[in-house]
């Protein structure tokens, strides 16, 4: 029986109603047992469920990245993603998981893109509803974020969104819209920054008037964490929950604004009802929910099938000159680069979690042809130091991969010790003790031949190796102190490594280990002798979560270090090169022309590596297709500017963003365009058909007619009739068949996208005049037919 929700909230007082309004702690909810409310518990969760814990919490499964998953353009897809995620919230006891992130891809040089699924809104929409049904069908809460208008990550905190308002409902706002119609999310989170000039958090147009208002929506509208700065303002502009807690800015003063009158308490009443009916859907309201018994672990069979599946998927053939892949599995194989032997298998920031194991590009080509794979190290591709991978430093403890770490209060008694497999923890927050530390001893065992590159990460004063340093933040924005802690690096040639810090409050520690870095010359003639002996070279590069994380935007799209030149010379000595780019996001590729064949890999999760081996083998066909366009250069886009003029972004290219703009003559051809991927088949379109009605249908014969089973997207765009409104993608579908056959398959599209906005009456009362035509096409770089 559904809870009697507005007696519940009318027993409460007014402090026990905005005490419910702020978080108990990072990640929890507070509980009320006189109206039967346990404890909620949030989870980020774009790439796996962390848990309850920023860093260092429970070994979980990191899934592949969001647009790996995004470019199988498949709504199935983000379905099962939705719910396996919901199994790993299950096994945790987490209510809610934070995501799917829905911001677009506007700018290529956006440092959260990897999170988000697309440039385009309607792509993002019909994914984000998927994804959304997945977990929410298992009774797991998800949360669209970052509303609205959070597209990049300069000055993320305080710069404001200068966005028109057609704009803004046609292009930002849709694929909230979209997931909040055909799914409905029981949550959304507020963003960090303004929208044009309003704090997202106090914004009484998009949260009261639109989202509650016009879509009639009835879930909750939490903060972005740290990112509410007031109480009746907030309030007042449709926020209904801040995180985290315990303190922020609302409790005593927000019960001060309503007896002031600054704020009506059936305001807070509705924010009181909205975060109750989550609980009841969660379960954390009423009868106590009850959690189904063995479900798959991280390190499972099962979950080793489904992520290797999802991520091999995913992964998309840019160029694949003479059919030289699927590659000839008899062939010898030079396998070449640093992303061969540490593949980048996830985003930095909230995205990152605690997974059991990553496996390499290296490791899995090798468990498929052995020695006939000779693995070659690459270019270095890091400025900054990172925690040590790969067992360069080990836990005297155990002798596990790892660090140990030990806290201490102001007196030297001790207060906890760490093993911290990932070489890293966060101390100040999520600790699970009381008392405050003040300081903290780092040890590690050294496994180095010769000199190697030790040092620490995070705020405090510092002794190490004999050196006594004070390592602080820039000051350049909120959040610095977890998310780009500072660094130290010492060369030395030591078994023990052991660090003392002095620590006054909370920040992300660790132990730096690597080998020390060779000269760029001989690193690449090591792998030009490499590429000459084998049959093909496969060089891997990429990006590191320097580029792809939370608050740090890219200034350029060239892949970093020397990696362009290592592809170079491989390509000059090789008789076929293929390249394997393991980045999330738009890169450049001035090799391209003299290279056989380009794999774009993503992210791809704790699988990667063999996921990566399967695509390149033909194990599983890599079927995916572009979610951005490829600019051919930097600056060649139509949005490509996040850095914030007197604290105001202007989306001065309104409507027309990615390939939008591109195909309107707004910036160069691009490299690739949206919807481009080649798959391993070959195909021929025919007979294609218009079906009119409200929201037209295309129907079209594809027959494949290359020599192995494969997967097509046909994909549907509308060129208006006006000039001045842009292409867009308006429908598409999947189907796979088999060598030699045809499938007959029907594009259906989506009357929303038919619709036009009016900022002067502030609804949807216009629409697309009749005419324009039909783009039949994979991607607008092969269009295969056009219907007027």
């Amino acid at each position: 029986m559904a809870a009697d929700l507005p007696a519940l909230v009318k027993s409460l007082d007014l402090p026990a109603k905005v005490r419910l309004l702020t978080g108990a702690t990072a990640f929890t909810l507070a509980e009320d047992p006189s109206i039967g409310l346990r404890e909620m518990r949030f989870s980020d969760g774009p790439t796996g469920v962390r848990g309850l814990k920023f860093v260092g919490g429970p070994v979980v499964t990191l899934f592949p990245n969001a647009t790996l998953l995004a470019s199988t353009w498949d709504e199935q897809t983000a379905y099962e993603v939705g719910r396996l995620l919901a199994e790993e919230a299950m096994a945790q006891g987490i209510h809610v998981v934070l995501g799917p992130t829905i911001n677009l891809h506007r700018s290529p040089l956006g440092g959260r893109l990897f999170e988000a699924y697309s440039e385009d809104p309607l792509l993002t929409g019909r994914l984000a509803a998927a994804y959304v049904r997945g977990l929410q069908d298992s009774g797991v809460g998800a949360c669209l974020k970052h509303l609205v208008a959070n597209e990049s990550e300069t000055e993320r905190n305080t710069v404001s969104s200068v966005v028109d308002e057609r704009t803004l409902h046609e292009l930002y706002l849709l694929p909230f819209e979209i997931a909040v119609a055909d799914a409905g999310a029981w949550s959304i989170m507020a963003a960090y920054n303004d929208v044009n000039g309003v704090p997202a958090t106090e914004h009484d147009y998009v949260n009261n008037q639109v989202v509650k208002g016009a879509w009639g929506y009835d879930g909750l509208i939490m903060s972005d964490w740290f990112a509410t700065r007031t109480a009746a303002p907030a309030a007042n502009g449709g926020l209904d929950l801040v995180m985290p807690g315990p303190d922020g800015p609302w409790g005593d003063a927000l019960v001060a604004a309503v007896r002031a009158g600054e704020v009506d308490e059936a305001v807070i009443d509705d924010h009181v009802t909205r975060l109750l009916r989550l609980a009841e859907r969660v379960g954390a309201l009423g009868e106590p929910r009850t959690y189904p018994a063995g479900l798959p672990g991280p390190t499972s069979d099962v979950r080793q099938e489904q992520l290797t599946r999802l991520a091999a998927s995913g992964i998309t053939v840019l160029k694949n000159d003479h059919d030289l892949l699927p590659l000839d599995r008899s062939a010898s194989v030079a396998l070449i680069g640093r992303h061969a032997v540490e593949t980048i298998d996830m985003g930095g920031g909230s995205a990152g979690v605690n997974p059991p194991y990553q496996v390499s590009v290296a490791e899995g080509l090798t468990a498929l042809l052995g020695d006939r794979v000779t693995v070659v190290d690459g270019v270095d591709v890091r400025t900054r130091p990172v925690p040590a991978r790969g067992g360069f430093l080990t836990a005297p403890s155990n002798g596990l991969a790892g660090i140990d770490v030990i806290l201490c209060d102001a007196d030297g008694a001790e207060l906890e010790r760490r093993f911290c497999p990932q070489a890293k923890t966060m101390i100040g927050m999520d600790d699970d003790f009381t008392g405050t530390v003040a300081s903290a001893r780092l040890v590690a065992d050294v496994h180095a031949d010769g000199p190697a590159e030790l040092g620490v990460l995070g705020v405090g004063d510092w002794s190490v190796l004999g050196r006594s340093f004070t390592l602080r933040t820039s000051g350049s924005g909120m959040g610095e102190e977890v998310l780009t802690p500072p660094t130290e690096v010492i060369t030395a040639d030591v078994d023990r490594l052991e660090a003392s810090v002095a620590i006054d409050g909370m920040g992300l520690y660790g132990l730096i280990g690597r080998a020390a870095a060779r000269e760029t010359v001989d690193v690449i003639d090591d792998a030009v002798r490499a590429a000459a002996a084998a049959d093909v070279a496969v060089v891997v590069v990429g990006l590191t979560e320097e580029q792809e994380t939370e608050a740090v935007d890219k200034t350029t799209l060239r892949l970093p270090g020397a990696q362009d030149e290592l592809v170079e010379a491989v390509a000059g000595a090789a008789a076929r090169t293929v390249v394997v780019v393991n980045a999330a996001t738009p890169v450049l590729m001035p090799w391209l022309p003299r290279v056989d064949a380009v794999l774009l890999a993503g992210l791809p999760g704790q699988e990667g590596g063999h996921a990566v081996a399967a695509a390149l083998l033909g194990d599983i066909e890599p079927a995916g297709r572009l979610v951005t366009t490829f600019p051919a250069a930097d600056g060649a886009s139509p949005a490509w500017s996040v850095t914030p003029v007197d604290g105001r972004l202007a989306y001065a290219e309104g409507r027309f963003v990615g390939y939008r703009g591109h195909h309107a003559g707004r910036a160069p051809a691009p490299a690739f365009w949206l919807g481009h991927g080649l798959g391993y088949g070959e195909w021929q379109y025919s007979d294609v058909r218009l079906v009119t009605g409200d929201a037209p249908s295309i129907t079209v014969t594809v027959s494949n007619v290359g020599r192995r089973e494969s997967r097509e997207v046909v994909q549907v765009y509308l060129r208006p009739v006006e000039r001045e409104e842009p292409v867009r993608l308006v429908g598409w579908t999947s189907v796979t068949v088999e060598p030699g056959r045809s499938a007959r398959v029907t594009v259906h599209t989506d009357r929303r996208l038919w619709r036009k906005w009016d900022a002067a009456s502030h609804s949807w009362s216009g629409r697309l005049a009749d005419g324009g035509q039909f783009l039949v096409a994979r991607g607008l770089g092969d269009i295969r037919a056009t219907v007027s």
